[in-house]
Formats: C-alpha cells, sequence, structure tokens
C-alpha cells in the first residue's frame, strides 16, 4: 500500500465545491476553508448555508443556461482542486423508476458531473496547475439496488468517469479520485429515510435507524469524522489493495 497522505496547509489555493448546501459539501467548504483555501461554492439555492466563509453563486445545474454559466464561472475561477459533489436522490425499481426520474438523475449525477470536471480539468490544463480533482461516488456505485435503480447507475458512472479521467490527465499531473462514502449521518437522509418509508412500508425514522445499526460499528459516520478521514487517508489504489471499510477512497493515479 502507497502512503501519501494529503495535504494539510491549502493556503493560497482555490477550491470550488459545488452541491455546497448539502451536508458533506458545506463541511468540505468548511474543511477547505480551515485548511487555509480561497473557496468557491456553488448550489442550487440563492445563498451558502454553511458557517464557513466562502465566495458564493448559485447556479442550477439542470437548466443549460445554469451550467453553461457555472463552467465559464469555474474556468475563472482557475481552481487547484474541485470537490465534485451536487447531485440528486430517489428511488423506484425497475418497474417504478420512470424517464423522467432518469432524465433528472442522470441530467445532474453524470452530465452536469462530467461537464464540471472537464472544465475544471482544462482550467487546470491550460494554466499547467498540478491539481486534484475530487469526484463525489457512492457505495450505491459499486454494486445495485432493487429500489435504488438509476441513483446506482449514475454513481456507477461517476466512479468510471473518474478511472478514465485519472488516466487521461495523468500526463498533466492532475490527479483524479473518487470517494465513495458509506452511511453518512446528513441532512438528506431526511429525504432517504421518507422514501424508504413509502417503498417499504416502514415508520418515519426506521430505515435511517436500521441502516446504522447495520455498521459494524452500530452507527452511521458523522461528518466531521468522514473528512478527517478522506481527506488525510493514504491512498490506496484499488487494483492492488482492495477497500476493507465501508468509507472509502477509490485512487487511481
Amino acid at each position: 500500500m502507497t502512503l501519501n497522505a494529503a495535504p494539510t496547509d491549502l493556503t493560497g489555493k482555490i477550491c470550488i465545491v459545488t452541491g455546497a448546501n448539502g451536508g458533506i459539501g458545506a463541511s468540505a467548504a468548511e474543511h477547505f476553508v480551515a485548511l487555509g483555501a480561497k473557496v468557491f461554492a456553488t448550489d442550487i439555492g440563492p445563498d451558502f448555508t454553511g458557517s464557513a466563509e466562502v465566495t458564493y453563486q448559485p447556479f442550477d445545474l439542470l437548466d443549460p443556461d445554469g451550467l453553461n454559466a457555472s463552467l465559464d464561472w469555474i474556468k475563472a475561477s482557475a481552481p487547484d482542486v474541485l470537490f465534485n459533489n451536487a447531485a440528486l436522490f430517489d428511488m423506484g425499481s425497475v418497474l417504478d423508476a420512470d424517464l423522467a426520474q432518469y432524465d433528472r438523475l442522470f441530467g445532474l449525477n453524470v452530465r452536469a458531473f462530467y461537464a464540471v470536471m472537464q472544465a475544471a480539468a482544462q482550467s487546470m490544463v491550460d494554466t499547467e496547475t498540478q491539481g486534484s480533482i475530487i469526484n463525489l461516488a457512492s457505495q450505491a456505485g459499486h454494486r445495485g439496488e432493487a429500489l435504488v435503480a438509476h441513483y446506482c447507475a449514475t454513481k456507477a458512472a461517476v466512479i468510471s468517469y473518474t478511472q478514465s479521467a485519472a488516466l487521461a490527465l495523468a500526463p498533466h499531473k492532475i490527479r483524479v479520485n473518487a470517494i465513495s462514502p458509506g452511511v453518512i449521518d446528513t441532512p438528506m437522509w431526511k429525504t432517504v429515510d421518507g422514501l424508504f418509508a413509502k417503498y417499504e412500508g416502514k415508520e418515519p425514522g426506521q430505515k435511517k435507524r436500521e441502516v446504522g445499526e447495520a455498521v459494524p460499528l452500530g452507527y452511521m459516520g458523522p461528518l466531521p469524522t468522514w473528512l478527517v478521514l478522506q481527506f488525510s487517508w493514504p491512498r490506496i489504489n484499488p487494483a492492488t489493495s482492495p477497500p476493507k471499510r465501508s468509507v472509502w477512497m477509490v485512487a487511481t493515479c
């Protein structure tokens, strides 16, 4: 296993965080700021809801004009780091999940994700920045789930695009990694729990409790712990060192 811990000093670095008003996105933005970075954050809401001092610009990445404007914003920001986190979650089996849900989830989780990654990568190449792109995948991208057909497929696409991008950008000294979180206790779990209650006939809060209890430690990962693990964890090549934890980083270069 090759150890190459992430740097703890980002002074002077520019970090872009998408999906910055979500639990993981807001925590990532706050973490980058704490490490000295200047953070440019975006989400669909009018204001940044986190506690860190960031430069915030809202974009609707499902809207063609909004996506194009965000790509211009990314290139103008000249990032050293991209935390590519914006995504949607929804549920439905192959009998229930229709093409409207497909278009919505793939539109943001794959199409916009790819466009954002491409814009950041092009900026890094143009400015000869030996940067880092961090894509948010999920443990759901490593296997199918009966009630999460489209979402699982979008996260599998994130992993595949990350591997391809890592190989393509390695000659430019740009690192591309994907993080596949396990179950992390974020505000989104209220929505997830509600959907499971609908599809599985469970009581509100029941699915979240069951999922937490199923983790070997007996509880979901808290956000601060997740950030410490992911940003200081050794980079592991999955081809030689298969992960043994529910929260892990896929490192491809």
